[in-house]
């Protein structure tokens, strides 16, 4: 799956790789210089940690890493409240009824004529402030119908009714007549999936609580008129950390390790 990259902004991220010798150091190393835009990769095998600077997509990277036969979880990107993350899903009837929705990955969402064809993540988006005026966004998508789509931010955070309550495209006060939500146009392949990285004019604190949506939908992209179907995705853009803000080895909530982790969202189809 090829990257559509429209980023030239150097920055970095830092990911858990495990590596056991020089060996896994100097493959790790050698698979990240053969992506372009990648200009500084520092391995670190007492920490299982690699840091990376240059312009390659997170997604880029997880994809080479793996490509080694190792497995590899993003720590942090950018700097301190610099980074954030969206999880996109569809969303759908729960099975006891009722006019809420609720995405296609939680236990109470409707086994049969809910118009869900199975309970997997669709996408996720990360993102990383690079600059006081431009945020990188990193978008993957899964699962849904090729063809043309818009991904968007919104005015709202609410996912009461799935797409269709989060409101028109964000405008922020820009003072133009062209809203700062639309993020641009994601071009999905044959096989269901495509992956972006572009970048945009906001700052990330600016965006934080409000919903992101990727749909092919060509009316009510910038209005209050989103529908939900099984090819327009939404989520919540929430904080994440970045670099080196998160030493984090065990959940303090579910007592597992960031590996037991990572396969947990593995299952879920987390990209």
């Amino acid at each position: 799956m090829a990257i559509q990259n429209q980023v030239k902004t150097p920055f970095q991220t830092l990911f858990a790789v495990p590596m056991t010798c020089d060996g896994c150091v100097k493959s790790v190393s050698e698979a990240l210089y053969s992506l372009d835009g990648i200009t500084k990769v520092d391995a670190n095998l007492k920490d299982q940690l690699v840091s990376i600077e240059g312009t390659a997509a997170p997604s880029a990277i997880v994809s080479a890493i793996e490509g080694t036969g190792r497995d590899a979880i993003l720590r942090g990107s950018g700097a301190s409240n610099g980074a954030a993350v969206c999880i996109l899903e569809t969303y759908h009837r729960k099975e006891k009824g009722g006019e809420e929705l609720v995405p296609a990955s939680a236990p109470d969402v409707a086994p049969e004529g809910s118009g869900a064809s199975d309970r997997e993540v669709r996408g996720l988006a990360r993102m990383v402030q690079v600059s006081p005026t431009t945020t990188l966004v990193d978008l993957t998508v899964r699962g849904v119908t090729s063809g043309t789509y818009v991904a968007s931010i919104r005015e709202y955070g609410d996912l009461k009714f799935g797409a269709t309550s989060t409101g028109p495209v964000w405008a922020s006060g820009s003072g133009t007549t062209e809203p700062r939500g639309i993020l641009g146009t994601v071009q999905i392949g044959t096989d269901g999936r495509a992956a972006v990285f572009l970048d945009h004019p906001f700052q990330v604190w600016e965006v934080i609580g409000h919903a992101m949506v990727v749909s092919r939908q060509k009316d009510g992209v910038e209005e209050a008129n989103l529908t939900n179907d099984e090819n327009t995705v939404v989520g919540v853009i929430a904080r994440s950390a970045g670099m080196w803000d998160n030493d984090k080895t065990v959940c303090s909530c579910t007592g597992k390790t960031l590996w037991e982790e990572r396969k947990d969202e593995v299952k879920k189809g987390m990209i």
